[in-house]
C-alpha cells in the first residue's frame, strides 16, 4: 500500500519523508490533488485540514483510502472524533519513528492505531459489565500471561506492567502478544473490551 503524505509544514513533510525513508511515499501539495488518490494510506496533517478533518476523512475514505491523522498538539477528544469520522490512526506529528512505522504497520493489518496514551484513556472509558465469563476466557493462558492480561485489562503501560511483575517491557509484550491470539482479539483495545 503506498504512503501519500500530506501536510502544509515543510518541516513535517520532511520529517515524515526521512522516517518513512525505506517505503514507497510521496506527497502531495493540494487538497484536491489529494481526492484524486485512492488504495492508499495517507498521512494528513491535521492543521492542514482547515477544519474540516472530519469531512476530508470521509472523502478520503469513500476512495478506499486508509488515513492517518497526526496532530502537533494532540487532544484526546479530538482523536475520538476523528476516529469516529473513519481515521484509522491518531498521533503525534513528530512522534518517535518507531510509533510512526507501529502506526503504519497496524493500518496495513486493517487495525486501528492510537497514540498508547490515548489508547489507555479509551480503555478507561469502556464501562466495565459484570463478566461472569472473565475466569473462563482466562484458563486459556498461562499464569504469567494472566497477570499480565489483567493489568493490561486496567490500563497500565507495558513499563509498568513490567515494574510490577519484575520482568521487562519486551517480556510483557510477548506474554501479551501470545495472550491476544489465544483469547482472538487483535490488540490492546480489543483485549480491554472482551474483558470489560
Amino acid at each position: 500500500m503506498k504512503i501519500i503524505l500530506y501536510s502544509n509544514d515543510i518541516n513535517l513533510l520532511s520529517y515524515w519523508q526521512e522516517v518513512l525513508s525505506n517505503e514507497e511515499c510521496s506527497s502531495v501539495d493540494e487538497l484536491e490533488e489529494l481526492y484524486k488518490i485512492s488504495n492508499s494510506l495517507i498521512i494528513l496533517n491535521y492543521s492542514a485540514c482547515l477544519g474540516d478533518a472530519r469531512g476530508i476523512i470521509k472523502r478520503l475514505n469513500s476512495q478506499d483510502n486508509k488515513v492517518l491523522v497526526l496532530h502537533r498538539v494532540p487532544a484526546f477528544d479530538t482523536a475520538k472524533e476523528l476516529l469516529k469520522a473513519g481515521a484509522s490512526g491518531y498521533g503525534n506529528a513528530l512522534m518517535k519513528d518507531h510509533f510512526i512505522y507501529a502506526a503504519v504497520n497496524a493500518i496495513r493489518d486493517n487495525m486501528i492505531w492510537l497514540y498508547p496514551e490515548f489508547t489507555s484513556k479509551l480503555i478507561m472509558e469502556v464501562p466495565s459489565t459484570n463478566n461472569g465469563d472473565l475466569d473462563k476466557k482466562l484458563e486459556l493462558l498461562t499464569s504469567r500471561e494472566k497477570d499480565v492480561v489483567l493489568l493490561l485489562k486496567d490500563a497500565y503501560s507495558y513499563k509498568e506492567i513490567a515494574q510490577k511483575l519484575d520482568i521487562t517491557p519486551r517480556t510483557v509484550k510477548a506474554h501479551a502478544q501470545h495472550a491476544y491470539v489465544k483469547l482472538h482479539v487483535k490488540d490492546r483495545l480489543g483485549l480491554a473490551l472482551l474483558l470489560k
